[in-house]
């Protein structure tokens, strides 16, 4: 599915293929809820990086995350590339060099109608804010880090084929 996705202030305009366009992984980490997640999650998805075309990229800053390890308190630099607009702000997608063929467009940011999910998956929930509510129906999963199963393989088990544009 071929996506279309822009900031908020209209500095950056993109489009890129999405062989897995379904919205259902909410991902409640610290590092997306403060970067992309007004209401308490971001929800991110997969795109082939080699279709990534950009309006704009002169209006993009990318942020990496310093990510603290809990049991030792040292800090690293996140290899993952949070793409935003340095004028207003919009997150709009996230790439990361040990998976370079990806590239993980923010769900707020596209602005082509995505397909609706037949169940979702929250995840990072050991992160999740005390005050973000886990709105979960009957057949969605939970995870307190990140689940085994990958954006492909969620789509595969549940029988969902690309829609069509």
């Amino acid at each position: 599915m071929q996506l279309e996705g822009s900031c908020h202030c209209g500095s950056i305009h993109f489009s890129v293929y999405s062989a897995h366009p379904y919205p259902f992984n909410q991902c409640y980490c610290s590092i997306c809820r403060k970067t992309a997640g007004g209401g308490g999650y971001a929800i991110n998805l997969g795109a082939d990086y080699n279709t990534l075309k950009v309006a704009g990229r002169q209006d993009i800053s990318v942020y990496q995350a310093k990510i603290r390890d809990p049991e030792t308190g040292e800090c690293r630099q996140s290899s993952g590339q949070r793409n935003f607009c340095k004028h207003c702000g919009s997150a709009l997608w996230l790439w990361d060099p040990r998976w370079p063929e990806l590239v993980h467009p923010f769900a707020s940011a596209i602005d082509t109608d995505l397909p609706l999910p037949p169940q979702h998956t929250h995840m990072m929930l050991e992160s999740k804010a005390s005050w973000v509510p886990v709105h979960q129906e009957p057949e969605d999963s939970l995870f307190n880090t990140y689940p085994q199963e990958s954006l492909a393989a969620w789509h595969q088990r549940l029988g969902i084929e690309e829609p069509e544009t």
